[in-house]
């Protein structure tokens, strides 16, 4: 921690920003964490960095503070221009009594913003159980287009950042002692170091092919926001520029984590899935599991340094999820078959987050495939050119050329695809026996009514069939299936619960957690 006279001096600042007279006699509201404190009054923010030292931070001296401030503001306006304003200094006025601005010399320094409605912050929302599949869709969106647009940093990342990263966790755990079990943090150390040795070779070449940009490097719910509706990331992470230059998969692990936590696990894997399908970087993903270790990591610590009454009930739940996620969980490759209007997407989302290392299975979609394979949107109807000859074997080649790397990534993946013809069932089959994992194949079976009836009522669905791709369909010779069959039920809950126990995951499905959407 910082000295008594810089803490005394800050609680002078602190008292003049809480004093409604300050802002024209606004009410202010206070927010405290182990890092700032944030004073809100009327449609203006101030944030002031406390001058605290900890293994990873050192607000300790004036200069550090307003260097924060400064990159603070920088880092944000990439993503947040709407809120973060400037660098401004506090000074006394002629009475000895501290001021926002004013001339001489500054003894501190604050980060000036617009005020923004702190119910739209994204871990309020979920508490409150309204972060939901379409928001995290648009969530993910927003996070690919900001690392696609990021600045290239080879000079960061790689074995060294990741390690610097463990050992700065395990002197912070350290401190915790008397909270956190120092065996077990020593251990999640041990493993941590472990794993990246494994990984050093990958995480060097990523580094030299530009996946390590200038990232934010704080990215959880609660530095996440919703303006006019749409996603704002900000708060990037300020005190060590070294840690927002990493690798992407790194960037967007700590949000994975935190969806985890906080019990959310379908927002998690379909965050990820369409990060996936934004992005293309399937062989990234196998940096996730000691990616999530580390984030939940970092939250421990800080759990503990936030303190309060539920400090260590937090801090002991960050440190559980940080040695499970590198638990070894080997893939397995699922594919799910059927007409248009089967419910396979449904059921795959469904069952999607309880298989596999977390967030659980990659969902790969043929119709987002051949939309990819087009260069359109998928949410772009397709022209007949994307349905001429020869695009079907296109299409199934690349699912199954993205599920073998996915899987080489540690992956499990579910390829949703009709698969009416028995060479391509085969074709599916032979990657996980080229790749040596198990592989199930589920074929949903549908009434013909059904099945017209369930296309016809599709509204914003990423595929083009209509009422008559799928009379059409009813027309296949499917040769033998040896796929296992599960029939069409009352509701697509019931559907999901047979397919999870046909993949022995019907003792942990949980379908409240799952897609809630209607078969299509």
């Amino acid at each position: 921690m910082a000295g008594a006279n810089a803490e005394e001096a800050q609680a002078e600042i602190a008292a003049m920003l809480e004093d409604p007279a300050t802002h024209g006699g606004q009410p202010v509201t206070r927010i405290a964490t182990h890092g700032a404190l944030v004073f809100l009054a009327g449609d203006r923010a101030w944030k002031m960095k406390r001058a605290v030292r900890y293994p990873y931070l050192d607000f300790s001296t004036l200069e550090n503070r307003r260097l924060a401030c400064a990159a603070e503001i920088a880092l944000n306006r990439r993503t947040a221009p709407e809120i973060y304003e400037a660098v401004v200094p506090v000074t006394r006025d002629d009475a000895g009594r501290p001021r926002i601005g004013g001339e001489g010399p500054a003894i501190e320094w604050l980060v000036a913003m617009r005020r923004f409605d702190e119910g739209q912050v994204l871990d309020r929302l979920a508490d409150a159980g309204r972060v939901d599949l379409a928001m995290v869709e648009a969530l993910a969106d927003h996070v690919a287009a900001f690392h696609a647009g990021a600045e290239r940093r080879p000079d960061g990342g790689g074995q060294a950042a990741m390690a610097r990263v463990i050992d700065t966790n395990d002197r912070a755990l350290a401190d915790c002692a008397a909270v956190l079990d120092r065996g077990e943090t020593r251990a999640l150390a041990a493993d941590s170091h472990a794993l990246l040795d494994v990984l050093a070779p990958f995480l060097e070449r990523r580094r030299r092919e530009g996946f390590v940009r200038l990232g934010h490097g704080d990215l959880h719910l609660g530095n996440i926001c919703l303006i006019d509706g749409k996603p704002r990331l900000f708060d990037a992470l300020e005190f060590d520029l070294a840690l927002t230059r990493l690798d992407t998969i790194y960037d967007v692990a700590f949000l994975v984590m935190d969806l985890l936590v906080r019990g959310l696990p379908a927002q998690a894997n379909r965050f990820l899935e369409r990060y996936a399908e934004r992005t293309g970087d399937l062989a990234g993903l196998a940096l996730l599991p000691l990616g999530l270790s580390m984030r939940a990591a970092i939250r421990a610590h800080v759990a503990v340094a936030a303190g309060g009454k539920d400090g260590r009930a937090t801090a002991r739940r960050y440190l559980d999820h940080s040695r499970a996620f590198l638990l070894p969980m080997p893939p397995r490759l699922v594919a799910v078959g059927g007409l248009s209007g089967s419910g396979k997407s449904t059921v795959a989302r469904a069952v999607a987050p309880w298989l596999g290392a977390a967030p659980g299975a990659l969902v790969l979609r043929s119709d987002v495939t051949r939309k990819r394979l087009a260069g359109i949107d998928p949410m772009e109807r397709a022209g007949p050119e994307a349905y001429a000859p020869g695009s079907a074997e296109r299409v199934y080649g690349a699912l199954r050329a993205d599920a073998a790397t996915a899987l080489a990534a540690g992956r499990t993946v579910i390829v949703d695809a009709v698969h009416a013809r028995p060479d391509e069932r085969a074709a599916v089959e032979e990657v996980a026996r080229r790749l040596g994992v198990p592989f199930a194949g589920i074929w949903l079976d549908a009434p013909a009514e059904t099945l017209v009836a369930r296309v016809a009522a599709r509204v914003g669905d990423v595929s083009d069939a209509t009422p008559a791709v799928v009379r059409h369909q009813l027309g296949y010779d499917l040769g033998p299936m040896a796929w296992q069959r599960v029939p069409a039920a009352p509701t697509w809950q019931a559907v999901a619960g047979a397919v999870a126990t046909a993949l022995g995951i019907g003792g942990i499905l949980d379908l409240d957690q799952g897609a809630g959407r209607q078969p299509s």
